[in-house]
């Protein structure tokens, strides 16, 4: 695929990007070098590669699925600034 003036400015306007009409054709030369980079990398043989989340191998951690017994309201609701019943207390936004 090759970019020219006329992609840049609709890519620009797309994107919002105010563009000066004498950058569009030096804009064009480098969005046509990295699709050229990027259409290298359809030459790689990834066949054998599974696919992979993260380049080093990492696990989620996970912690136990255990019942506990709470009772912490009155701590959590502390530090609000205003509480009933250990709920917080929010002014009314929505008539």
């Amino acid at each position: 695929m090759s970019v020219d003036a006329n992609i840049v400015k609709r890519i620009g306007h797309l994107a919002r990007i105010k563009l000066e009409q004498e950058n569009l054709d030096g804009l064009a030369g480098e969005l046509n070098t990295i699709l050229g980079f990027v259409e290298q990398l359809d030459e790689v043989d990834v066949s054998g590669v599974e696919p992979m989340t993260s380049v080093i191998p990492a696990s989620l951690r996970v912690r136990k699925d255990e019942i506990t017994d709470g009772g912490y309201a009155d701590k959590i609701v502390s530090n609000a600034p205003l509480s009933e019943d250990n709920f917080f207390m929010v002014p009314k936004v929505v008539e």
